[in-house]
Formats: C-alpha cells, structure tokens, sequence
C-alpha cells in the first residue's frame, strides 16, 4: 500500500495548475482523464454502474498526464457498494482536468450523458468549481493597487449556474433505475497558507486584506448552494468540506466532533451556515494536509502538488497525453476488512475519505 504525496494548497483546483497558471492568467489548457474500471467480485456476474463526472479530482489526478489514481473517490463509493450488495461494479470516470464547472457541464454532463444512461446505473456522481475558484484566486492573489472582488464574484456565479444545471440535466436524463445522485462540495486545501495578506488594497479601507479571510465566504456559499441545491433536485451532498477541515473528535469542547460540527444543516439559511463555517466555528477549521483523527494522530489528505487528495494503491494508465483508461480487478477491501461500513484506511487519505463520504448515501439495495 502506498501513500502518494503531502500538502494542500488554495481551493480545489486542475491538474497541471502549477504550470499552466501564473498571476492573473486563466489555466490556459485541460486534460481527458476517464477511466472505465470493474470491481469484478468473485461468485457473481450482476454488474452494476456508477458514474462520476468532474475536474482533477474526480479524476483522481496524481502529477501524471499518463496515468491517474486507481482509488479515487468514485472507485472507493464503488468498493463499498460491490460489498454491501454482493455484486461486480463498473465505475465509470468521465473527467477533465482543468475543466471549469462550465466545461464539465456541457461537455461531460450533457455531451457525454450515455454512460449515465444505461440500463445497469445506480449511481450518478460530479464535483464541480475548483478550477472556477483557482483562476479568480489566482487573479486575485496577482493584483496590485485597489483590489477587483469581482472575479471572485464571478466564480462564485458560474459555479451557482452550472451546479444546478447539472442536477436538472442529471435528473432528467438519468436512466430511470438510478438510485443515488450526489454532489461533493469543495473542500479548502492550503488553509493555513491563505492566512496571508493580499497585494492589493480593499477599496473600502485601503488596507491589505486577509486572503483566507477574503476567500473562506466564498466557498461557504458555493457549498451551501451545492447543498441547498441537492435538496431542492433530490441529490446527496456529500460535505467534503467537514470531512477534510474538521478534526475526527471534539477539539473545543463544545460537545461536537468537529469534522460534525462544520457540516452543511438542511434549512440553515446561507448567511447564517457562513457565519458558522467562518466566524463560530472557525477555530476549528484546520489545514487538510494535518487531518486529525485523534488530539494525538493526524494523516495527510493533499498531495505534493498542494491541490490534489492524497490515495492509496495503483495507478491506471490513460494514454500519453490524456484519454481513457480501463482495468478489472478483484475488491482491495472486502469481508471481515471492512467494518461498521469503513474499510481500515477509510480516514488516512484524501480519496478514500472523500469516497466513504459517497457511501454513506449509497442505497441498501440495488
């Protein structure tokens, strides 16, 4: 079993970030990164699918053009489901690193809608708007002079847009049998680094501002809406937020596991879910690249590149430049390894705890 990477960095963001974006520059180009793999369990045939859509991070994207992370967080939904209904899965990937929510929406979501469509489909799957936030931050962290909020606004638009358009979209061409659909919101890597003055000044004061400060609302409100949405549209939202930022016990004594404490609350109002995440709760919101499971053991959710989950395992090959990967194998985790619905590693990288986040929702039965 091996461990890929450590530390996080600002908002979720794309493969080859740290090459393809400089100051106020759009990421000026995206990557294919599916993959077709089957959880082929031993003593059955019943196949059933699973289909996630995204940027990088669905992609399970690892430094690599040619090859991306076997276990990335669709894989690990669907292992847990391939035990819990005694079945082979296909998880499908159909990903583009880079990609805007825009982008995936039109040309995963809506032109690649056939692998959502097929009679076997049990579960539908997308993360979105990393890369929406990446570019305005890195705009923003490249101004000087009066500081222009507005791109952040702008992110913070097209990310609202294009969530609810892929749940319509999913909803209604969906094959029919679909038993889950869920979104994963955006978790913060790079916490503790925000907590930097800007190089612009706020127009108001005339002061510096706080990046971390400046950015946190912003992916509040995109993860409330992603929420929000997911129980207007009859989706999951799986809070990759809590789940990376929080502590896996009670840090402030306040009768709450923290990674509990900062999750989304349905019929909580956004102003009121921001002010938690950002001002009554923030002492507890912690870099991702230190998750703590206990006051005494922490693990690392963020790769070398500062950006993307950390996983486990092997990698599957997608082609020189990009394209599409396929494989078969038996489950990594199954039987008497898997326990209470976690298998041993469910909290000790980035993926896997984005993947048992997906499973929670995942129905008892086919």
């Amino acid at each position: 079993m091996e461990r890929k990477g450590r530390r996080g960095s600002i908002w979720l963001s794309v493969a080859l970030a740290a090459s393809l974006v400089s100051g106020s520059a759009a990421l000026a180009s995206t990557i294919t990164q599916n993959t077709s793999w089957t959880i082929d369990r031993a003593g059955t045939t019943t196949k059933y699918r699973v289909v996630g859509y995204g940027d990088s991070i669905y992609a399970g994207y690892r430094g690599s053009l040619s090859s991306v992370a076997k276990r990335a967080a669709p894989l690990v939904d669907g292992e847990y489901l391939s035990e819990a209904w005694n079945s082979d899965i296909e998880v499908i990937r159909r990903t583009k690193s880079g990609a805007l929510a825009s982008d995936i929406y039109n040309n995963k979501i809506v032109s690649e809608r056939s692998y959502m469509q097929t009679t076997n489909t049990r579960v539908v799957t997308f993360e979105m708007c990393g890369n929406d936030g990446l570019q305005a931050r890195s705009n923003f962290a490249g101004q000087g002079g009066t500081c222009n909020y507005g791109v952040l606004d702008t992110a913070l638009n097209n990310c609202t847009t294009y969530q609810q358009a892929a749940m319509q979209y999913i909803n209604a061409n969906a094959y029919s049998g679909t038993k889950l659909k869920v979104i994963s919101n955006l978790y913060y890597p790079g916490y503790a680094a925000d907590n930097a003055n800007s190089g612009c000044n706020d127009p108001q004061t005339g002061q510096k501002v706080n990046k971390q400060s400046k950015f946190l609302p912003y992916i509040a409100k995109m993860n409330w809406r992603a929420c929000n949405f997911a129980n207007t549209y009859g989706f999951a939202c799986n809070d990759s937020f809590a789940q990376f930022m929080g502590a896996d016990y009670d840090s402030n004594g306040d009768g709450q596991i923290d990674s509990d404490a900062l999750r989304y609350v349905q019929g909580e109002s956004e102003a009121d879910y921001v002010n938690r995440i950002t001002v009554t709760l923030r002492s507890t919101i912690r870099d991702a690249n230190g998750h703590l499971a206990n006051a005494s053991t922490s693990y690392d959710y963020i790769q070398s590149d500062d950006t993307h989950p950390t996983y486990t395992g092997s990698t599957v090959y997608v082609g020189l430049f990009g394209g599409t990967g396929s494989g078969s194998g038996a489950p990594d985790y199954s039987g008497a390894q898997i326990s209470g619905g976690k298998n041993p590693v469910w909290n000790q990288f980035g993926h896997e705890r984005m993947g048992w986040g997906l499973s929670v929702y995942g129905p008892g039965a086919p």
